[in-house]
């Protein structure tokens, strides 16, 4: 088309790109990008294009600017706290006005989330239309339209931006259009997806992967490039990214450089991972964990060579050799050695015999005769549900998980002085609904956290079935609340996953009238107790032992932490906790950290913990206790049960080591521990027979805790589902950090016991430890004893504002005496 002078060209719908505009310009008189969406009545704001103009340098896609808001509309840049920000910081663009919509028709739930009060206006009934958009403040006074919240994504932990890797496509010179995406299918993890439509000669993928290895960080690079011809679009003309085909994640597909499995050793191996990562097509030189693999996988991946072939390979020998290609090399070896499965499969076994129980079983039953009427081994999930909900197929669907495994159904009861499992053949439970609906909003609040904290508080009888209950509150007709508690003796963090996983897809089928088809449980968690007392003895059990031994010999087993309170002879398990949240920077800065010291997340954080407990202690050697899944064979995967062990890590930190030495200290004990996971703890402490203190736990009283065991994506059909928090009051450590992974960044919290320790100290603990983490990242060669007095000098500097805290509040409390005295006088005058 070439275009006609007097023409003016207004563009909306799309973000304008400076290569099109450039081009209409050239073709028309006059060009205007105009901005505005549907529910502010099409345009709000308009930009005039000029020729030549230099675009404005920013990482985002879009430079062309969408002007400023036209009459009687008002533009504001906010944060998610509804804050205006500065010039030049990305927020979300609210629009108020006269061209507002009304709302949604028939939609007053979606109306009342997208049309909010306007808090800058003192006009009664203003609103404002939150757009969804991120956009910014030019210095020139007009705003750039960034791209759709929606689009920003976090993957691994961490932020990404979809619309900076869509940047980066589109300055291949062969690249003519370009569409990035986080796809998750079924309960998968979210993988990074590009589809590109060339510009003109074919051009491979590797050739766009290499290009974009060159300019963003490794977690950046999509898991999969898609070629297209096309992209599919809707009636109005803008890409359907809601049809855009599923790829097979291929890091390597149509890639000259792809080399497939040439041995069957490799085929293998490659199936293997093809399983676990949820990818269709391996290189057998592609990086497990670019891959998107970690330490859980891993052990997955263990697992399932254990079973393949035979053999039993430590977890560290994929950290080290982490492609097809390398590993294939080690299963080689081992098996030309002759090496044999050190451990037999797990097999069904007859019913019709005593039943033992698992040696973690034994412990917590011991414990539960001591103490019958605690709660602290209770395991509370709490699942809000936003939508229709048909109860009955929910009550039909908790039934059919007790049905499916046997541990829901399962009691405990002694047979000549020793316990033993009890399994019921049938076991029906009803679900036990209370109605909120009658109550006020502050009522319904007060009595949804009363009767979470009854469910959370309530011993169980391990004598008696069943050691699960169920609640459901009816909060109104499309919201409620279910409430799961199991006992711990019959479950653990990973089976929460796997209840709530299934429990949902079992509702999917009853609730639309089908059957279930999740296959049957080749073994039950009765099978693998009876494995475990008969496998785990003699040279085994020697050999671990030896090993646990060996790691953990001279180590003083009492960790001195100062408290705020003396030690009662009777402790409690009151307890309480501090949360405090990394920034999103601090926690891509730690996970970047991990990955150049071929480190884990969690064996930095420990590194980080210990460093801590030192400063506090002043002891060399410092004994930390961490679960670990303990789920190292196929067979125990999709089970629930209790089968979570603990491991005690023992970090030295004598001769001044840097915090880059700790992490490769604590990766070598990680993988070395990892390969003698089998070893229940509670033969450990047997075997070591620490000396034994009414007020300290054995071998460790501080707990570690990454939180990284698989948990489903809570999705359901007209259904919006969300976990809540559960707060038991209970602890069982003294003190306890736990890290996970959240939106806002790593979310942290310390759990104590409150006749240890007081809240102030705690919170001074949390501001240390966060302290710490930012100066290791920014200098992780960093000695002790320079990152010791960083944090002797931020306690000084607490301690100053603690004081004029409280002389400011002293000030305040005498001065309002004061005018009370001068008050009452004055009235005494006038009588």
């Amino acid at each position: 088309w070439e275009g006609k002078q007097p023409l003016k060209i207004l563009c909306g719908g799309e973000a304008l790109s400076r290569e099109l505009a450039n081009q209409l310009l050239a073709r028309c008189d006059a060009l205007w990008n105009v901005y505005g969406p549907t529910e502010t009545t099409i345009w709000s704001a308009a930009y005039q294009v000029e020729l030549g103009e230099n675009a404005i340098v920013h990482p985002h896609r879009y430079a062309i600017a969408i002007g400023r808001p036209i009459a009687k509309t008002e533009f504001y840049i906010l944060d998610e706290y509804l804050q205006p920000v500065p010039i030049g910081i990305p927020g979300e663009l609210h629009i108020s006005g006269d061209n507002l919509a009304r709302g949604y028709w028939q939609r007053p739930d979606l109306t009342t989330q997208k049309f909010i009060p306007n808090p800058f206006s003192n006009k009664h009934g203003t609103r404002l239309y939150k757009t969804g958009d991120l956009a910014c403040y030019l210095p020139d006074g007009n705003i750039e339209f960034l791209g759709r919240i929606d689009y920003q994504v976090k993957i691994r932990g961490f932020r990404i931006e979809l619309g900076e890797i869509e940047a980066i496509l589109d300055q291949h010179p062969e690249v003519k259009q370009t569409v990035v995406v986080a796809r998750q299918d079924e309960f998968e993890d979210k993988r990074l997806v590009a589809y590109v439509v060339a510009g003109g000669d074919a051009i491979a993928t590797c050739q766009l992967r290499e290009y974009l290895q060159q300019k963003l960080p490794e977690y950046m690079v999509p898991s999969a490039i898609v070629l297209m011809d096309a992209f599919p679009l809707t009636p109005n003309g803008k890409i359907d990214r809601r049809t855009l085909p599923a790829p097979n994640f291929s890091p390597t597909e149509l890639d000259d450089n792809f080399a497939p499995p040439t041995t069957p050793i490799q085929e293998l191996l490659s199936g293997i991972w093809q399983q676990i990562l949820g990818i269709e097509k391996i290189g057998i030189h592609d990086n497990f964990f670019t891959l998107g693999g970690h330490s859980l996988l891993a052990t997955q991946v263990i697992s399932q060579v254990k079973k393949a072939f035979q053999i039993e390979l430590p977890l560290r020998r994929l950290f080290e050799s982490p492609t097809i290609a390398s590993f294939a090399q080690l299963v080689e070896q081992a098996i030309k050695k002759g090496s044999e499965l050190i451990s037999p499969p797990i097999e069904r076994v007859s019913r019709d015999r005593v039943l033992p129980l698992s040696f973690s079983q034994q412990r917590l039953w011991f414990l539960h005769q001591l103490e019958p009427n605690s709660a602290a081994y209770n395991g509370a999930t709490v699942v809000q549900l936003k939508g229709t909900l048909d109860v009955t197929a929910l009550e039909k669907s908790l039934n059919e998980i007790i049905r499916r495994h046997e541990v829901l159904r399962t009691y405990f009861s002694v047979v000549e002085g020793q316990p033993v499992q009890e399994i019921m053949p049938d076991l029906n439970v009803d679900l036990a609904i209370a109605n909120l609906e009658n109550l006020s909003a502050k009522e319904r609040e007060q009595t949804i956290q009363q009767i979470i904290k009854e469910n959370a508080q309530q011993p169980f009888d391990l004598s008696k079935t069943p050691l699960i209950r169920f609640a459901l509150l009816r909060l109104k007709a499309d919201e409620h609340i279910l409430l799961l508690t199991l006992h711990h003796i019959i479950s653990d963090a990973w089976s929460a996953g796997i209840f709530i996983k299934e429990i949902w897809q079992f509702y999917a089928a009853f609730s639309t009238g089908k059957n279930p088809s999740l296959p049957e449980l080749t073994i039950q968690y009765a099978d693998f107790a009876i494995w475990q007392q008969q496998w785990l003895q003699g040279e085994i059990l020697d050999s671990q032992l030896n090993y646990w031994k060996q790691q953990l010999n001279g180590a003083k087993t009492v960790l001195e932490l100062p408290t705020d309170k003396p030690r009662s002879l009777s402790p409690t398990s009151l307890g309480n906790k501090y949360s405090f949240t990394l920034s999103p920077e601090l926690s891509q800065s730690l996970q970047s950290l991990s990955q150049r010291e071929s480190a884990t997340l969690f064996m930095t954080l420990m590194a980080a913990f210990n460093t801590l407990l030192y400063r506090y202690t002043s002891q060399d050697n410092i004994l930390v206790g961490s679960p670990i899944a303990n789920r190292n064979r196929h067979e125990t995967e999709e089970l629930i049960g209790f089968f979570a062990n603990t491991l005690v890590w023992r970090t030295n930190l004598s001769n001044n080591p840097s915090f880059r030495e700790l992490i490769q200290q604590v990766r070598e004990f990680s993988l070395s521990a990892y390969a003698h996971q089998d070893l229940p703890f509670e033969k450990l402490v047997a075997e070591l027979q620490p000396e034994r203190h009414l007020t300290h736990s054995p071998l460790f009283q501080v707990w570690f805790v990454l939180q990284n065991t698989p948990m489903p994506t809570l999705e359901l059909e007209g259904i919006k589902l969300s976990l809540l928090e559960v707060g038991s009051g209970m602890v069982r450590h003294d003190l306890k950090l736990e890290v996970a992974n959240v939106e806002a960044g790593l979310e942290c919290f310390f759990e104590y016991k409150t006749d240890l320790f007081a809240a102030a100290s705690i919170e001074l603990m949390a501001k240390l430890f966060e302290t710490l983490l930012i100066s290791v990242v920014k200098q992780p060669d960093r000695k002790l004893n320079e990152l010791l007095e960083i944090l002797n000098l931020v306690e000084k500097e607490q301690a100053i504002v603690k004081q004029q805290e409280f002389k400011q509040s002293r000030r305040q409390r005498l001065g309002s005496i004061e005018r009370k005295s001068i008050s009452s006088m004055g009235l005494r005058n006038a009588d």
